[in-house]
């Protein structure tokens, strides 16, 4: 063989298949550099053992190779379609190389992307990171405020142009190396058998390598997780997970939602049932507000051992309140705080009923309350359009909804709305105006200030909104609440209106169960002397679905339900319940209890005291745990059976 051939025969580095391998093995190596630099940043309270890392990275590589690859393929089908002659010229050339600087481009921002998305939420990109791409006006604004996109970007492509530059001088020889079309053939037929191969070894509920969710989540490719969550947003619940025989679920339903005064009026497949009370009380106005992201660990008044950044709030429990000390969010998102409190409905996997497509005719307290005579006002300070809040209000109940666009000179606005401060004041408005026409109503406000970048007026807290931290937003928001508080007692609705504050969700997930309850805690905070005798702290456990029973409890008129939840007032010695939902597990936890439910049918369990501490798993079930598992499968069946039937309303269609 003379020197010429040897120079020209087939090697890996003058290969279009050696620069494709090159290609994949650099994928993998930035998702494995993407789960250490997690690990370090982010890892569990207490180290892993060296079995649970091996565990880790083994499973991370398995899911990183089979990414790597299906990233490949589009590459490798580009070689096996382009002519010979054509994939050596000038043109092919360049138009290659700005094809894959762009991609690393935007893959290294994806990387980074994540590396603060499990910062803010300790997951992998999840159902949240698949609901925020439908709404890219506030998620695009919200990270150019809060984020140092420019320097971002800098990183992103001084990366590209750096991998570019290497594979291009490593591989120089490969655009003269012709192959035939049966290597072609070959060289994408491989890959994308070995990719099928991987992908029927992949579960959709994420590595399950450890007990603990954070070092699961670690072990899991922000690409297959996106993949997922957006695979399983429109998932049919009974297909995957457990049920039981219908006429036992919902005679198990039945059997948790009676309570003292409350009559089921149809028999068999239905909760419908008639609340007993007064029918000569008085309508009392209800003001819910439902604040974003305001948790209990904000609370001093709920035991927060720093200072507290509620004074406000706290001020108002413990002279003029009913706290409720034993609640959490149904989710960790707005859409799950409305379909929990407004609806008391629990959080089924997927999306939440805010966001699907059966929710034009649902219960809401709005309905509830306007089939009595009130009039109902929605006020919010962001756009009416993201996550389909406008049309899930005036769809169930609600005559109006001011929104951003009503607001002509707002004092201050973020990318995410109005400051709270403002819709506060409009609500005043709204309410003083509706109290002096001689109208019962329901005004229910969405506040946003709460939220990245956390920013505000000046000038109304001490602390400087320039340093955009959360703590101050809170205070923030606890501002607005007792100025909004100041003024209603001037008012003459103050008398006969009840009060309510409560969080949407608690402000950010960390744990190490599969729903990590300890971050779901929220507030409940009712007031108004129409209802308040005196102070008041209730340990009853409930959660977000329990909100609008006990609202509809204190003012005492009777009404027809289809609620989900009960009055935390009426039943204070039966053990109470709290219905939960993260990613695609669902969960009730009571008699200090955690039933886990996944996909493919699986179950998990937990047990202990989260006031007291993290809950354990267990590993084996009795007949407490497996009681409180059918009832935990129950209601959840029997919540996806109504709402899929449309039949979770009570007015005609």
């Amino acid at each position: 063989m003379s020197l010429d051939n040897q120079k020209n025969g087939w090697t890996w580095r003058n290969s279009r298949y050696g620069f494709a391998a090159a290609f994949g093995l650099s994928l993998g190596c930035a998702f494995s550099g993407l789960r250490l630099a997690l690990l370090l940043a982010f890892g569990p309270e207490t180290p892993p053992t060296f079995a649970e890392l091996l565990r880790l990275f083994l499973a991370g590589l398995h899911r990183d190779v089979l990414v790597a690859f299906l990233f490949t393929l589009p590459l490798l089908g580009w070689f096996c379609v382009m002519p010979e002659p054509w994939f050596s010229s000038r043109w092919h050339r360049v138009l290659l190389r700005l094809g894959l600087f762009l991609f690393w481009f935007v893959q290294v921002f994806v990387l980074l992307a994540e590396y603060y998305f499990f910062e803010e939420f300790r997951s992998r990109y999840n159902t949240v990171a698949v609901d925020y791409l439908l709404y890219p006006h506030e998620v695009f604004n919200n990270i150019w405020d809060d984020y140092p996109v420019g320097i971002i970007w800098g990183i992103c492509g001084a990366l590209s142009l750096g991998w570019l530059i290497a594979a291009s001088r490593l591989f120089s020889g490969m655009w003269q190396q012709p192959v035939s079309r049966w290597h072609k053939t070959l060289g994408l037929a491989g890959p994308l058998a070995i990719a099928i191969a991987l992908g029927f070894t992949i579960n959709l509920r994420g590595p399950q390598i450890a007990k603990d969710r954070l070092l699961n989540e670690l072990a899991n490719n922000g690409a297959l997780s996106f993949f997922a969550a957006l695979w399983t947003n429109h998932l049919d619940y009974t297909a995957f997970y457990q049920t039981l025989p219908k006429d036992e679920a919902y005679q198990r339903a039945r059997h948790m939602l009676a309570e003292p005064g409350a009559t089921f009026t149809e028999p068999g497949e239905s909760i419908q049932r008639r609340i007993a009370g007064d029918a000569q009380r008085p309508r009392l106005n209800v003001v819910i507000f439902l604040e974003e992201s305001l948790g209990s660990e904000f609370w001093g008044s709920l035991g927060r051992t720093n200072a507290t950044l509620t004074p406000e709030m706290d001020r108002l429990a413990a002279e003029d309140g009913i706290l409720f000390t034993n609640l959490y969010a149904s989710g960790n998102r707005t859409v799950r705080g409305f379909e929990g409190v407004l609806s008391a409905f629990p959080p089924l996997p997927g999306d939440s009923i805010v966001k699907r497509d059966r929710s034009k005719n649902v219960e809401t307290i709005a309905r509830v309350l306007k089939r009595d005579g009130y009039e109902t006002l929605f006020l919010y300070g962001g756009r009416g359009v993201f996550d389909g809040m406008r049309g899930f209000t005036l769809n169930n109940g609600y005559d109006r909804f001011i929104e951003q666009k009503h607001f002509a000179k707002p004092t201050f606005a973020t990318i995410w709305g109005i400051c709270d401060e403002d819709v506060f004041q409009r609500g005043l408005e709204e309410f003083r105006a509706l109290s002096q026409a001689g109208k019962p109503f329901l005004g229910t406000i969405l506040s946003v200030s709460n939220h990245k970048p956390y920013t505000y007026p000046p000038g109304r807290i001490p602390e400087d909104p320039h340093q955009r931290r959360r703590e101050n937003a809170v205070k923030y928001s606890d501002y607005c609440l007792g100025e909004f508080f100041r003024q209603a007692r001037k008012e003459p609705f103050w008398t006969n209106t009840v009060f309510v504050v409560v969080a949407d969700h608690g402000a950010r997930v960390y744990g190490s169960q599969s729903i990590p309850m300890h971050s779901y805690e929220i507030p409940l905070l009712i007031a108004g002397p129409a209802v308040v005798k005196a102070p008041q702290r209730i340990s009853q456990l409930g959660c977000s679905l329990d909100v609008t029973p006990t609202i509809l409890g204190l003012i005492d008129r009777p009404y027809d339900s289809l609620f989900l939840g009960r009055d935390l007032l009426k039943a204070p010695s039966e053990p109470g319940r709290a219905f939960m939902h993260h990613n695609r597990d669902v969960g009730m936890f009571s008699q200090d209890r955690l039933v886990v439910l996944g996909l493919k049918q699986h179950v998990q369990y937990y047990a202990g005291d989260p006031k007291k501490g993290e809950i354990k798993p267990l590993t084996s079930a009795g007949p407490l745990e497996e009681e409180l598992r059918k009832d935990t499968v129950a209601l959840y069946q029997v919540a996806d059976d109504l709402y899929i039937h449309q039949r979770y309303h009570l007015d005609p269609e």
